[in-house]
Parts: C-alpha cells; sequence; structure tokens
C-alpha cells in the first residue's frame, strides 16, 4: 500500500526535485500497475501537481484556519494509539473530552465515560409506551486482517455485537463501512461481507445499510482493505461500567479470542488455532443473561478486549472509581486451551491481549445463580475475583500478589510488534503535553469555526 499524496508531501518537505520525486511514484505505480511507464509518468506527474496545487497561499486567516493542522509533532504509532494500552488510553480521554467539551448535546452514556457503547434518551416528542435508549457502537475491523477478510468481517461483527449487548441492549441493527485500495480485488469486498454476514445470520440482526469507498481515492495504490461496522439496539435500562459497587463479585466465561488471536495464528504459521476463535459463545451467554431474571442484580458487563483483561480492569476501575482483586489461577483456566498454547508458544501475555470473554461484575447474592445460568447454554464461567475499595488492580497468584498497571502497548502478538515494545517512551511526559496542547487548539479551532458559521 503505498499513500502516493503523503509520499510526495514527505519528499517535497524533505526538499527533493521534482524530477526525483515523480521518478519514485513511477516506481510505486509500477509494483502495484501493470500499466506502461509512460502512463505511470503521467499519473506521477498529476499527483505531483495536485499536492503542490493545494497548497494554500492565501492570507484569509479563516481559511488558514480551517486548513491547518493543529500538530502535536507526535505520530499515532510513537504514541501507540490502537495498540490498547496507556498510550491509547491517553488518546482516548482526550478524545472523549474533545467530543463532549463546550456541547449542549452530550449523551445519556459519554465516550467521557471510556465505556463499550454509548446510549442517548429516546428524544421526548418520540416517546410512547415503553421507554427505550438508544444504545450506538462503532467498531473497526483488525488492521493485520486485511488480507484474510472473512476473519475481518467476522471479528468485527462479533465484536460490535458484544459491545450493544454489554450494555444490557438488543441489536436491531448493524451497518457497514468498508474502504479499498485502488488495486484490492473485487472480491475482497465479497469476502468480507460474508463474514459480517455470517454473524449477523447467527446472531438474528439485519445489516441495514453501508458504504463503500476506495481508500483515499486515487492518491493510495496497493491491496489493503479497512472498516468496520456500527451496531444500534435498544435497552430499556443501562449497564454501565459507573454503576459497579464495592463487594461485588467478578464473573468471567471462557474466551478464545478473536481478530487479535487470529493474527496472532496467521502471523505466527499457527493457523490452526484459527477454529478456536470461530464461535459465537459470548452471544450465547449474554443473551441468556439478558432474559433471566437476574439482570437487575447485575451491575455492569464488558467483554475483556481492549489490552487485554489487565487493560479493561484499568479502565473500570478508573470509571468506577473503585479497585479489583482477580486470581490468575481461575483466568488461565478460562482462557481455550489451544489458544492458551497458542500465546504461550509465541510468548504473549494472555493478560494484555483480546480474549473476547464476557466480564460480568454482579452482587453476591445472584452470582452462583448466574454461574449455573451460563453454564446450562454450554457456556464455561467461572467467578474469578471481587470489587474492592483499592483503587489498584491486584492479581492473586500461587506465589502471592501484585498491583498490575496496563503497558504503554498491549501484549505484542507478532514479530514486528515484539520489535517496537510495549514499554513507556523516554519522552513520555514530553509527548504528552504536546499531545494534550493539540487537543486544546483543536477544541479552539472548531469554536472559532462555529462562532463563524453562526454569524453567517
Amino acid at each position: 500500500m503505498t499513500d502516493l499524496e503523503g509520499t510526495t508531501r514527505a519528499l517535497i518537505d524533505k526538499k527533493w526535485s521534482k524530477e526525483e520525486i515523480i521518478s519514485k511514484l513511477v516506481q510505486e505505480y509500477l509494483v502495484y500497475k501493470e500499466i506502461p511507464e509512460e502512463q505511470a509518468t503521467q499519473l506521477a506527474n498529476a499527483v505531483f501537481e495536485e499536492c503542490v496545487t493545494s497548497e494554500y497561499s492565501g492570507e484569509d486567516p479563516l481559511v488558514k484556519a480551517i486548513l491547518e493542522i493543529p500538530k502535536a509533532s507526535i505520530a499515532v504509532g510513537e504514541q501507540g494509539v490502537g495498540c490498547r494500552g496507556v498510550g491509547d488510553f491517553f488518546i482516548h480521554k482526550l478524545i472523549a473530552d474533545l467530543s463532549v467539551t463546550s456541547t449542549e448535546t452530550e449523551a445519556y452514556l459519554s465516550p467521557k465515560s471510556l465505556d463499550d457503547a454509548g446510549a442517548v434518551k429516546l428524544p421526548e416528542g418520540y416517546k410512547s409506551g415503553d421507554e427505550y435508549l438508544i444504545i450506538s457502537k462503532m467498531e473497526g475491523m483488525h488492521s493485520r486482517l486485511s488480507d484474510f477478510p472473512f476473519l475481518a468481517g467476522f471479528h468485527v461483527t462479533r465484536a460490535g455485537l458484544r459491545d450493544i449487548f454489554v450494555k444490557g441492549a438488543i441489536p436491531i441493527s448493524i451497518m457497514v463501512d468498508v474502504h479499498l485500495g485502488d488495486d484490492a480485488d473485487v472480491g475482497k469486498l465479497f469476502d468480507f461481507m460474508a463474514g459480517i454476514s455470517a454473524v449477523a445470520e447467527l446472531a438474528k440482526v439485519p445489516i441495514t445499510a453501508g458504504s463503500t469507498l476506495r481508500i483515499g481515492g486515487d492518491m493510495v495504490i496497493g491491496t489493503r482493505i479497512t472498516g468496520g461496522i456500527a451496531v444500534v439496539g435498544l435497552a430499556k435500562s443501562l449497564l454501565a461500567r459507573r454503576d459497579i459497587q464495592i463487594g461485588d463479585k467478578i464473573l468471567m466465561t471462557e474466551g478464545a479470542g478473536g481478530g487479535t488471536i487470529s493474527t496472532t495464528a496467521i502471523y505466527s504459521g499457527n493457523h490452526d488455532a484459527l477454529k478456536a476463535t470461530m464461535n459465537i459463545k459470548f452471544l450465547t451467554a449474554v443473551k441468556a443473561i439478558l432474559e433471566s431474571e437476574f439482570l437487575p442484580e447485575i451491575r455492569a458487563m464488558c467483554d475483556v478486549t481492549n489490552g487485554g483483561l489487565r487493560g479493561d480492569l484499568y479502565e473500570i476501575i478508573y470509571e468506577s472509581k473503585t479497585g479489583v482483586e482477580i486470581s490468575i489461577t481461575e483466568v488461565e483456566d478460562l482462557v481455550d486451551p489451544p489458544v492458551l498454547d497458542l500465546l504461550q508458544k509465541t510468548n504473549v501475555d494472555y493478560l494484555g491481549v483480546s480474549l473476547d470473554a464476557l466480564l460480568l461484575f454482579a452482587s453476591p447474592e445472584v452470582s452462583e445463580n448466574i454461574m449455573k445460568l451460563v453454564r446450562d447454554v454450554g457456556v464455561k464461567i467461572t467467578e474469578i475475583g471481587q470489587v474492592t475499595d483499592s483503587s489498584q488492580v491486584i492479581f492473586k497468584s500461587k506465589t502471592g500478589e501484585s498491583v498490575v498497571m496496563p503497558r504503554f502497548r498491549e501484549s505484542a502478538y507478532t514479530p514486528i510488534k515484539k520489535v517496537i515494545g510495549e514499554e513507556d517512551p523516554e519522552k513520555k511526559n514530553d509527548m504528552e503535553r504536546k499531545i494534550e496542547q493539540s487537543a486544546t487548539d483543536s477544541i479552539k479551532k472548531r469554536e472559532r469555526i462555529i462562532q463563524f458559521i453562526r454569524k453567517s
């Protein structure tokens, strides 16, 4: 995959000559496209011309404000954005602030909660009979499954549905957004949709809308795909992390992973482990719970995804202002044996990757009944710990206990991630300062443009 526009702008910044840039772009074109060099040169010249022309040289301050990015001078990869660790959590807190700061339309459950999904109340004029909450979720496909679209579609859809279910909602609509590189085979689109529709059929939720676009239009060449799904659900009441109480029991179901485990299996050459991920045990368990009499005694549910159990618990105690004590032995017994074998073979910490298990926080009075209910539908479940007032995540093992903090990135589960590492960068504090300033500048830019629109 080559971003021709990004490459051109980077080389202009590096003071390459026009001839050198055109030559580089021609080489990139000929990697992917079976075209004459003369045609590749024409295309390269067009790219160069667009990039140069798009640079604004005028003096209008509003136009400049619209076009200029409030840069942090920190790359998303450097910060670990999307890598489900402390670096990613830091960014998402700022994104959440940006989404609600100075607005008059804050959601009932907003992004600031760092919860699995969001919620709004049904507007006054539309209420009749039962009052419902509208639950929504956007889920992106795993970035390393571009060459395996069925897996990408299957696992992103299952993940999106999970996030709706754990809020106590019934999903009613799946929407699809997929972007394909200019040279991607059309079959990738169909394979992606086949994975999505397989889960839609198993879960009995309709696909209602979607969007299909090329990545970067004519400016990006290559075969990569990316995208995701959105899910909408309805709930009469909300299960939210903020409602977790000290003394609650923590229950967890078995987990065999999804996109992350599939990626680990593929890129370590252990393809047979993929079969373990192809299931709907989570959906089976949570449906049984939502239909049961015990739902009012469940404070919150979530799926073990972002940064693994280690990362999820950190976010949960942050939002609920509690602490947790967890038995490592009980957790390990819930990892699907072929998946645990895969992770041990590849030296991946199972506490730091997505297991796609169901995590429940429930009152002690009903925890045994909930576990019996889930086991009766064929899903393994165990009590793994309890909620405390410690403001810490404490993992207990046979050798003692330890306070656990998430790492800068999730567990390194592919060869390239192992090279990048999981630890804090040396300049972490300086990076965060620059990023916070960028977020502040973006809010100021937004307010300036809103005021312009309102006045005009």
